[in-house]
């Protein structure tokens, strides 16, 4: 690998050296994990390339190839667990230069990878009165590529459900790592090669993602005394098809007391809370159902004073991984699970189990037609094999576990090689050279996922660094 000869390929692509700003961009929030912060806290890329079209990124793309330097893609680096981070050193690809919206039907938005959710909307709601499906929590900053090649679901999903279901995503243009770099337009399945592959089998460069109508979401605030009612009371209004909703997500105490700060003045001690985003025309049926389900109306946006709504964070800002983010600031030993519950009784059962050990996060979304509970609950991490126990006794339990203190597609969300992708990096990037150490299925496809181990990329092993 010769980064020097590899830079002087680049022409006048923009090129960040300095160490501490390499460094700075060769970070997501792997923090999340102390696992992974323990594992990656050294890891940084030698280079920051940032191109500004799709026939810069072939340029850097060949130069990679040609001088065996490994790439890593890269958004805002919004991402949970280590998608971002270059296992391997070599050049970070920046995509947040590319991030123009290149067009909007009334149905639909084509935009680069490197525009920012809030700014597609903005367009869209002006352009034809629609906004994207569903977004994360970290949608005035996060971009639509890493979104596509590091997500899988966010605020809307209660309704339409994750990234990776057929539909969710219309069409996506990737370049590929070769002598000479392709731009290959993929449609139907083949969306799924890409889809969630940290950009470990092509760069994703430009989406097309479908819309839907737009609404003035009011946020809201229903407080309940026990967390088993107000997940029922969740799953409830996720089931009401004609209850207008974006977002609800039931929070155990003490979370929203203990780090919901800005909307303490609102929460009563002890309560357990469900947030919500709820469009206008639902705001009455909505307040006629809190009722029903015994709710305390905490906070509605909708009542609250022009000062209030400048204080005040988005709900979205409460749910999803910013949950756990806000603990994080209050109290560090705070790590999270990513887990589904099939039904209310598995919910119960693990909070019956593993008490105030696992502050119970839920986000309502559907999958397959069927409303789901996702869990994103908090962990009081004491040791890793204490955090082994705890997954152990959710599948023990019937609960799928999806490990976010694993930087692997196999051993995190994907918890099985895709085959599909595999045989896409093949073709794509046939050296290796996409984010390596990602995609145990390329480095290592003689690794016993059963022995109970996790996997170790060979450039994070002393041994082999030494």
């Amino acid at each position: 690998m010769s980064i020097a000869a590899f830079r002087a390929d680049l022409g006048d692509i923009p090129v960040e050296d300095h160490p501490r700003i390499v460094q700075q961009r060769s970070r997501d929030h792997y923090w999340y994990s102390p696992i992974l912060k323990a594992k990656l806290d050294h890891v940084t890329a030698e280079i920051v390339v940032s191109p500004r079209t799709n026939e810069e990124v072939k340029t850097v793309l060949a130069a990679a190839y040609k001088h065996n330097v490994a790439i890593t893609p890269r958004g805002a680096g919004t991402g949970n667990y280590g998608q971002a981070m270059p296992l391997a050193g070599g050049a970070m690809l920046n995509l947040m230069n590319m991030d123009k919206v290149l067009e909007i039907k009334r149905d639909r938005v084509r935009a680069q990878a490197g525009a920012i959710l809030e700014q597609i909307d903005h367009q869209t709601k002006a352009a034809v009165g629609g906004e994207l499906r569903f977004h994360p929590s970290t949608y005035r900053m996060a971009s639509l590529g890493g979104f596509i090649a590091g997500g899988s679901g966010g605020v809307g999903s209660v309704r339409w459900g994750g990234l990776r279901a057929l539909g969710s995503i219309l069409g996506l243009k990737v370049i590929t790592c070769e002598a000479v770099p392709r731009e290959l337009d993929l449609k139907g399945e083949d969306i799924l090669k890409v889809a969630h592959a940290y950009g470990t089998n092509g760069i994703i460069v430009e989406a097309e993602m479908p819309l839907t109508t737009s609404y003035e979401w009011i946020d809201m605030m229903v407080g309940f005394d026990d967390f088993i009612d107000a997940c029922r009371f969740g799953e409830a209004v996720a089931l009401q098809d004609g209850l207008l909703v974006k977002e609800v997500s039931p929070c155990a105490a003490p979370i929203p007391e203990a780090y919901f700060n800005r909307h303490k003045p609102y929460i009563k001690d002890g309560q357990s809370v469900v947030l919500l985003m709820v469009a206008p025309v639902a705001l009455e049926a909505m307040t006629l159902f809190v009722g029903h389900h015994g709710g305390d109306m905490l906070y509605r946006a909708d009542e609250a004073t022009p000062e209030e709504l400048k204080r005040l964070p988005p709900i979205y800002e409460l749910a999803w991984n910013h949950t756990t983010l806000r603990a994080l600031k209050s109290d560090p030993t705070i790590t999270y699970l990513q887990t589904r519950y099939p039904t209310l009784a598995h919910v119960e059962k693990i909070v019956a189990l593993l008490g105030d050990e696992l502050p119970m996060h839920i986000e309502m979304t559907r999958q397959d037609g069927q409303v789901t509970f996702a869990g994103l609950p908090m962990v009081r991490y004491t040791t890793e094999a204490r955090l082994d126990e705890i997954v152990k006794i959710h599948e023990d339990n019937g609960c799928a576990v999806f490990n976010p203190h694993r930087y692997t597609l196999e051993e995190g969300g994907m918890k099985k090689t895709d085959l599909k992708q595999l045989d896409f990096k093949r073709e794509a990037d046939p050296k290796g050279m996409l984010n390596p150490g990602k995609m145990i299925a390329w480095e290592n496809p003689d690794f016993d996922f059963n022995a109970g181990k996790a996997w170790l990329f060979d450039g994070l092993n002393p041994v082999n660094a030494a």
